[in-house]
């Protein structure tokens, strides 16, 4: 990452769960926020790694948790956004990693560090609510992740992973997945996922170019998905209202 800098006074990151708070409760964590750059594929946690800082995805930047399993290959299991944040959310701090945190889709984010976190939640009941609210509602994904792998079929998990990226980074219709990064979210080999990309654009749903999957067709591709996606921001709705993107959103800053 480069690009270290404060935050400017008065102004807030794109980042939903920072502008959610109220303005007393953002005053406690403003002077020791940090925005940096991060390309793609940074690595923000290994496991087993020191949990200190947690990090705010901001605008269309994205991070994704990848569970290791012992044929080698990473599964990933959430993708946050601007909706949220990684890193020692609800601990006290210095806790170990469980997964491994990479970045998905590279942009800015705002770093913490946890102890400044944790002090702020001890000044403020408010403050302390909202996180747990979040850490309830990134809960909520991981379960659903895990319901969503056994149950929906491969087309159907594609076309929820692109719309979900798409949600999380502006609703651009342009969204920088490989075939490999494909092949990992949806936990199979990359035949499988060349297969699928290849119906999709028989279909006319979207195209590929290099490094990118191009959406032609955004309301057939929500009708291929299954309705995951929808069950995780009708939580966060009734959760934490106002922290998941939306399409209003999406057209007021385009």
């Amino acid at each position: 990452m480069d690009l270290r800098r404060s935050i400017e006074a008065g102004s807030r990151p794109y980042n939903n769960l920072l502008r959610r708070l109220s303005g007393a409760d953002y005053a406690l964590i403003a002077p020791h926020l940090a925005q940096e750059k991060a390309q793609a594929g940074v690595l923000l946690y290994n496991p087993g790694d020191d949990v200190e800082t947690v990090y705010f995805p901001c605008g269309p930047s994205l991070a994704t948790f990848l569970v290791a399993n012992e044929d080698g290959r990473d599964v990933e299991t959430i993708l946050v956004g601007r909706e949220g944040a990684v890193g020692g959310i609800v601990s006290e701090g210095y806790l170990p990693a469980y997964a491994r945190i990479l970045v998905k889709f590279g942009g800015p984010f705002v770093r913490l560090p946890v102890s400044k976190l944790h002090e702020a939640k001890t000044r403020s009941r408010t403050l302390r609510n909202v996180f747990a609210r979040y850490a309830d509602c990134m809960l909520a994904q991981i379960f659903q992740s895990t319901a969503c792998n056994a149950i929906h079929t491969i087309e159907q998990r594609t076309a929820k992973w692109i719309l979900s990226a798409m949600e999380r980074t502006d609703g651009d219709a342009r969204v920088p997945l490989t075939h490999e990064q494909l092949a990992t979210l949806l936990g199979v080999g990359r035949s499988y996922t060349s297969r699928v990309i290849q119906t999709f654009k028989a279909e006319g749903v979207f195209d590929t170019r290099r490094g990118a999957i191009l959406v032609r067709n955004r309301d057939a591709l929500r009708d291929r998905a299954c309705r995951c996606n929808e069950s995780v921001k009708s939580h966060f709705d009734e959760v934490l209202r106002g922290v998941y993107p939306t399409d209003e959103e999406d057209r007021a800053t385009a």
